[in-house]
């Protein structure tokens, strides 16, 4: 390994073990392999969320304005809100989409953290920014397929992002943050959300337009489920691995969340062999999955992990602990 690749390492990657001013000869050779093995996994997962990100804005900028603003067709969330003040009034879409969404990405930084808040802070700046620049062609004037195929393009767009990372509508984190307030469920408050918005293009466009903008959603909705594999609100996640302190403790300082440790016994082998095991459960909402997976493969690339959809689910084992930002 070159002098600069081991300064680059003990720079980026050791600084929170040991002094950055230590020379690169100070560190052991296992403290370099496990540097090493955390470098390249950040750097792919950046490049992938940067990939996809990247493909989630052009997928809804092109839902937006080959579909949706040249019929005043309009969705659910933040977006809905975007699209609806831009039919209402003289102000363009992509200075709102940066707008409306600011609040969100605030509550999404305590709610979240601080990585989060900064990917979806850039990720809406570039919606906003491709939205201003880049033309689209008009595909349909069909209402039905506008309907239809802007929800498609734009439930696509969300969904990559939150594969990403990050989320270009903010509504989301309202809902995690407000459940938490409130005690009421995060479909519940998306769905009220989405009632005041549906309702108000009622009154101030047409019925028509509400009703469409309603398949619009629901086009848009299901889309971002199948794009983000049917994951919902909350998943439940089991980890069974050799290194179960450290996954304990990163779940908890990485991610602020409750753990629940509960013994096991392994059965594997022709002969059944089994030993006496520690396993690992917590609950995460399906934006935090992204950097467990991350953190994880960290400590143990081999990690037996089961992952299953819970519809919601209250109390301390969901409540986050303050992260260190």
């Amino acid at each position: 390994m070159n002098k600069l690749l081991k300064q680059i390492l003990i720079r980026i990657v050791l600084k929170n073990k040991r002094d950055q001013d230590n020379p690169a000869q100070e560190c052991t050779d296992q403290e370099l392999k496990e540097a090493w093995k955390i470098f390249k996994i950040n750097t792919i997962r950046y490049f992938k969320d940067i990939i996809l990100i990247t493909i989630g804005i052009f997928s809804a900028a092109f839902g937006f304005k080959g579909f949706l603003l040249t019929n005043h067709f309009i969705d659910g969330g933040a977006t809905g809100i975007s699209l609806l003040i831009s039919a209402l009034t003289i102000i363009p879409l992509y200075i709102l989409l940066i707008v409306v969404n600011i609040p969100f990405i605030i509550m999404g930084y305590f709610t979240i953290g601080r990585t989060f808040a900064i990917k979806t802070a850039l990720a809406i700046t570039g919606l906003a920014f491709v939205v201003a620049t880049v033309e689209f062609p008009n595909i349909t004037n069909d209402n039905l397929l506008v309907a239809l195929f802007g929800g498609f393009f734009l439930g696509a767009g969300i969904g990559l992002s939150i594969r990403g990372g990050a989320v270009i509508d903010g509504t989301e984190v309202l809902a995690i943050y407000l459940s938490k307030k409130l005690g009421a469920t995060i479909g519940d408050i998306i769905i009220v959300i989405n009632i005041l918005i549906f309702g108000t293009a009622a009154y101030f466009l047409s019925v028509e337009i509400a009703l469409y903008s309603m398949v619009t959603y629901l086009a848009a909705s299901k889309t971002l489920d199948f794009v983000i594999e049917g994951i919902e609100e909350y998943t439940g996640v089991t980890i069974i691995s050799s290194y179960n302190d450290l996954v304990r403790n990163m779940i908890i300082e990485k991610l602020g969340r409750g753990v629940t440790v509960y013994n096991g016994k392994s059965g594997y082998g022709k002969a059944g062999e089994a030993k006496d095991i520690e396993i690992v459960y917590t609950v995460v909402t399906r934006l935090e999955l992204n950097k467990l997976n991350t953190e994880l493969e960290k400590i143990d690339s081999n990690a037996f992990v089961v992952m299953s959809s819970i519809k919601d689910s209250k109390g301390g084992m969901i409540k986050k602990r303050p992260l260190k930002h």
